[in-house]
């Protein structure tokens, strides 16, 4: 099978981030604006948005703003109320217009392309180390490696962006210029040191590793299982889902622990006056939450989650492998037609 070049699983990384936001942006642009209808559940300082890719903070606002096409998209009224999901699509598009639906989408591409390229590539290239370094010339491809390639990928994708994340944050929460923003990375980098600048790392990784090592897993003992090494887009489709809906599910309690840390943080970073705040350890709110909860506790979202996670993944490997094949026969293709000139 001809091997796809770094460049190109760079550009077919790329082509998924960006059609699965596409795709997945609408859903949760839907579930906020029904949240912001009913303001309860938007009492607090911030709350995270994902669009499939990646967790969003966003600051609300005390008030919900008087005019339908002013201030931030989530805090704008709809003058009907939303009765659903599928009555929220309908009456928000003829509102505000389709494109409404699509609020919120550039902010979240700026570090979800460059993540995903990152992960994916690194991915690919680890995998295939691995494979020539662990494996015998001419045996089986093993799912456990592609785990392994899956886990580390995502350890080195999440310490690249975590810097940029955080100033991401920042720069959302206090509408800082770049110059502004210097001053306070400085002045923090000299109080906390260079370490703060990954601060959020630890539960990212906790949940995010777990979640890769099982998705690929899942993903590659299933290419093995239907013996799709060159899969077709059908089965990416299906395999996509399946894995993400497994590692989804496994992982729910750590995704949990995620959101409540990002919350914390987002809170503290979005309040006039920054202030230290004592927090539990990772382990600790795990035993708090079974404590006040129980297993139910741990395990709360799992049908929203599953419903964003499945297709989400669906979308990403499918286009990353479409566009893979694409490369890999434009290429084949290349070399016979430079095999019939000589």
């Amino acid at each position: 099978m001809t091997e796809v070049q770094p460049v190109q699983q760079m550009v077919s990384s790329c082509s998924g981030a960006i059609i699965t936001s596409v795709f997945m942006t609408p859903f949760d642009v839907v579930k906020v604006r029904l949240q912001a209808q009913q303001r309860a559940e938007l009492a607090q300082k911030c709350f995270l948005y994902c669009n499939g890719l990646m967790d969003h903070i966003c600051k609300c606002a005390e008030t919900l703003c008087t005019h339908t096409h002013e201030g931030p998209w989530y805090n704008r009224p709809v003058p009907v109320q939303l009765n659903g999901t599928l009555d929220a699509f309908v009456k928000i598009s003829q509102q505000e217009g389709v494109q409404s639906l699509w609020s919120g989408l550039s902010p979240t591409l700026v570090v979800a392309v460059p993540n995903t390229v990152i992960y994916f590539t690194t991915y690919e290239q680890l995998r295939s180390l691995f494979h020539r370094v662990m494996l015998p010339e001419g045996s089986e491809p093993s799912s456990l490696i592609g785990g392994m390639a899956g886990g580390l990928a995502r350890v080195w994708s999440v310490t690249v962006v975590s810097p940029f994340e955080l100033v991401r944050t920042k720069m959302q929460a206090a509408q800082m210029t770049y110059r502004e923003l210097a001053v306070v990375l400085r002045n923090q980098v000299s109080s906390s040191g260079v370490r703060s600048l990954w601060r959020g790392w630890v539960p990212t990784v906790l949940r995010d590793v777990p979640f890769s090592v099982l998705y690929w897993l899942s993903y590659e003992k299933q290419k093995i299982l239907m013996n799709q090494q060159c899969p077709s887009f059908q089965f990416t489709l299906v395999a996509g889902a399946v894995s993400g809906g497994i590692a989804g599910t496994l992982t729910l309690p750590l995704d949990v622990i995620k959101t409540h840390r990002q919350i914390e943080i987002g809170e503290e970073m979005f309040s006039e006056v920054e202030r230290a705040r004592s927090s539990r350890s990772t382990w600790g709110m795990l035993e708090y939450i079974y404590q006040q909860q129980g297993v139910r506790g741990l395990f709360s979202g799992l049908v929203p989650r599953l419903a964003k996670v499945m297709p989400a993944c669906a979308i990403m490997i499918s286009t990353y492998e479409y566009a893979k094949k694409f490369f890999r026969n434009r290429r084949q293709l290349m070399a016979e037609k430079g095999a019939s000139a000589s």
